[in-house]
């Protein structure tokens, strides 16, 4: 669990990120990508940044003899803020890492004025692997390894979605944060639209809704909840009618299937 001394290690580092010029954050979010991959692989080296035993300075210049020469300097100078913090665990530090990255890459779609495409395209995506029961297997069968299963995210992703996306679908191939695939996507979504400062509602309808039907219902989410919401629609015609709303652990079901299973309920007893 994460403790508040991990929040402000990474705070500190979301600063040191906001000094980067755009034109550099898709490279330094793939190197520093790298370096959680790195960190992944050796558990000795995150337990020995992760050590609290040694000054923020002597960890820091761990770091640095390791990486300097490989990796660039921006990722270098971000991992290192990282690094010279204080994490209550090792696997803290890595989980850190990795979420650097993905922020990285989430401040590049910003910085180019695509992060709402970037999320839509994401959830997207989750829809088509869910209802595609194979796709799903092999895209979360972490016995295949995660190049190979990239290069399936690559040929359906490839000149339909943008770059940032795809990056960040294989970021979920490789379980971001220990989740599995189709967790991992919907963390992604949730990071994205956080970044723009909004919640994110996912709504089960029984047929699409109207443009004007997701504004107006994104409007009386943004009054609930004091802030705007992202509207996420997957269409599920077994609800019969009605909506399903969830937002974090809040859920609002006003499916016809739920009333339906209440009134059998109730009849049962």
């Amino acid at each position: 669990m994460q403790t508040s001394t991990d929040r402000e290690s990474f705070e500190a580092a979301e600063r040191e990120l906001d000094g980067i010029a755009a034109g550099h954050l898709d490279g330094a979010a793939d190197e520093v990508l790298a370096v959680a991959g790195l960190l992944h692989r050796e558990p000795r080296l995150r337990r020995a940044l992760a050590d609290s035993a040694r000054t923020a300075d002597e960890r820091a210049g761990l770091l640095r003899g390791l990486l300097d020469g490989k990796v660039g300097t921006d990722a270098v100078n971000l991992v290192a803020v990282l690094v010279g913090g204080r994490w209550s665990a090792p696997s803290q530090l890595l989980d850190a890492v990795e979420r650097l990255g993905v922020t990285t890459l989430l401040a590049a779609a910003d910085g180019a004025d695509e992060l709402a495409e970037v999320e839509d395209e994401l959830f997207r995506f989750g829809q088509v692997v869910d209802g595609a029961p194979q796709l799903a297997a092999v895209l979360g069968d972490p016995t295949v390894p995660v190049a190979q299963r990239a290069t399936l995210v690559d040929d359906l992703l490839g000149g339909k979605a943008r770059p940032v996306t795809v990056r960040l679908a294989e970021v979920a191939l490789a379980g971001f944060g220990g989740r599995g695939f189709a967790a991992s996507l919907a963390r992604l979504v949730e990071l994205a639209a956080a970044r723009r400062e909004r919640e994110v509602a996912y709504v089960t309808s029984a047929a699409p809704l109207a443009e004007e039907e997701e504004r107006r219902l994104g409007d009386r989410l943004r009054q609930l909840y004091g802030r705007p919401v992202s509207v996420l629609v997957t269409v599920d015609p077994r609800i019969l009618g009605g909506l399903s709303v969830r937002i974090g652990s809040d859920l609002y079901d006003g499916t016809v299937l739920r009333r339906l299973n209440d009134a059998r309920g109730a009849l049962t007893k």
